[in-house]
């Protein structure tokens, strides 16, 4: 997939105002429209048209794509990274299914799930627009619960017509035992109410940090703990850090890397809490000294092993 320039699709500039991008989409589409268009691929181009129209002329979207946009050019091989989309405010539930067929992968990818990025079906209601937002939080808060500062980024359109993000600051508690997708609500938090309406709500949408150690799946949690060759050959008792504190651990003897050892009840809490699965990683030291070479060298002499010949090997 590539990442498409919708600044360079309707050729205007990063910092085009709103009308500036209705006009340029209007000039495109008299030229390209299906119906009267004899260019060729006019079809495919008015696909184009409508898709940097979608993105560019609502701020909300177009505030999330221009951070994107920094780090990419057009025509560059693109896939979406993981929680690009956190911390920007969103109006409704986004794009269904059925909403895309006119549009690219590209455009699906960014704002087609439902619940994510990008806005809802608009109309008038007196209660205020739910919004939604995705925010990132360490996997250590979803185990003892936290109280957290989340900033937020809202669009908002200057006098000059320029979408600008305006900063939303919130001390959000954090449930003990909260999981990866799952929302918390605050009521009240989302778009203004009409005629002295309600305001809706914001719902958060919380992500785990990305953490090299763990891998989680619904509450029960996966970690790597190197453990030395004796420790994995000869058995010991070790203490290792985990989400929930240090624990004591017993490494059998005869432990390979890929052995899993299970910690019941030390996922994450819930009313059935998880489980934390620890998989060993036997780690050789390096062989960086005269001793270490040494020992290397006898054990190479004095052991008959030849871990191609083993069972499985």
């Amino acid at each position: 997939m590539e990442f498409k320039d919708y600044y360079q699709v309707l050729g205007v500039a990063k910092t085009a105002t709103a009308e500036e991008i209705k006009k340029a989409y209007r000039k495109l589409a008299r030229k390209f429209h299906p119906d009267v268009s004899k260019e060729p691929e006019a079809e495919q181009r008015m696909q184009e048209i409508n898709e940097a129209k979608a993105v560019l002329s609502d701020p909300e979207k177009r505030l999330a794509y221009d951070q994107l946009a920094q780090q990419y050019r057009s025509g560059q091989d693109f896939q979406p990274p993981p929680d690009w989309d956190a911390g920007f405010e969103f109006s409704g539930r986004g794009f269904e299914e059925a909403d895309l067929g006119e549009f690219s992968d590209f455009f699906a990818n960014l704002f087609g799930q439902a619940g994510r990025a990008g806005g809802g079906r608009r109309g008038y209601q007196k209660r205020g627009e739910d919004r939604h937002a995705k925010v990132v939080i360490d996997l250590e808060d979803a185990y003892q619960g936290a109280t957290r500062g989340i900033t937020l980024h809202v669009p908002q359109v200057d006098a000059q017509g320029r979408v600008v993000s305006r900063e939303h600051t919130l001390s959000v508690r954090i449930p003990k035992g909260v999981k990866e997708g799952q929302h918390i609500r605050l009521t009240g938090q989302g778009g203004p109410g009409v005629s002295g309406g309600q305001a809706g709500d914001l719902y958060l949408e919380i992500h785990f940090t990305p953490d090299a150690r763990y891998r989680v799946e619904g509450r029960d949690v996966y970690q790597r703990v190197a453990v030395a060759p004796w420790e994995a050959a000869l058995g010991a008792s070790i203490e290792t850090p985990t989400p929930s504190g240090p624990v004591k651990l017993k490494v059998p003897a005869g432990s390979q890397t890929g052995r899993r050892l299970r910690l019941k009840g030390r996922g994450i809490p819930g009313p059935e809490r998880g489980d934390l699965y620890v998989e060993l990683e036997v780690v050789l030291p390096p062989a960086d000294t005269d001793k270490a070479r040494e020992l290397y060298e006898t054990m190479a002499d004095e052991l008959a092993f030849d871990p191609r010949q083993r069972k499985g090997a």
